[in-house]
């Protein structure tokens, strides 16, 4: 995990800052798109569930000083589902053209419901309304259409400097 911290904080940064300071302005659907959820699913899907599971709940926590909800309520929801891709990649998913979208769809909806589930449990009432699922829905749907963007980005970040013979062994 040591290794990739180098990599990570900055991606982590600009996640964040661009979540916070761009994203209100570009709302699809009347929502904002999870990109912390996004990058720590792509994080998990390509570096296995612990740094996924860091990854997220670094960015989630960060995320949640912004937020008027429960703080580490994000931290805990991004964690716990990237986590859940990270341990279902190696075994269940085939690589896809749709899978980030996949990815980003499923991710939104599971982190939906934990948001909302521990939420409910932390004493948050307005939480508890059809609007609030309407919300996650859609965020999640808008999470799927950026999947491709965020899944790139972290490609990219992540990139290993070894030769690509060194990597077929």
């Amino acid at each position: 995990m040591r290794h990739l911290a180098p990599r990570l904080v900055p991606l982590a940064i600009t996640i964040l800052v661009t979540q916070v300071a761009i994203f209100p302005n570009l709302r699809l659907f009347g929502v904002l798109p999870d990109l912390g959820l996004l990058a720590a699913v792509a994080v998990a899907y390509r570096e296995g569930p612990v740094p996924g599971l860091w990854f997220g709940f670094t960015v989630g926590f960060t995320y949640d000083l912004f937020l008027h909800t429960p703080t580490g309520l994000s931290a805990l929801s991004y964690a716990i589902c990237a986590y859940l891709v990270g341990s279902l990649e190696r075994g269940l998913l085939r690589r896809g053209r749709w899978l980030p979208s996949f990815l980003g769809l499923a991710g939104g909806l599971v982190e939906g419901f934990v948001f909302l589930s521990v939420g409910l449990i932390a004493g948050v009432g307005e939480l508890a309304s059809v609007r609030a699922l309407s919300i996650e829905g859609r965020s999640a749907v808008y999470d799927a259409i950026l999947a491709p963007a965020v899944f790139g980005l972290v490609g990219l970040v992540l990139r290993s400097d070894e030769p690509a013979w060194r990597l077929r062994d």
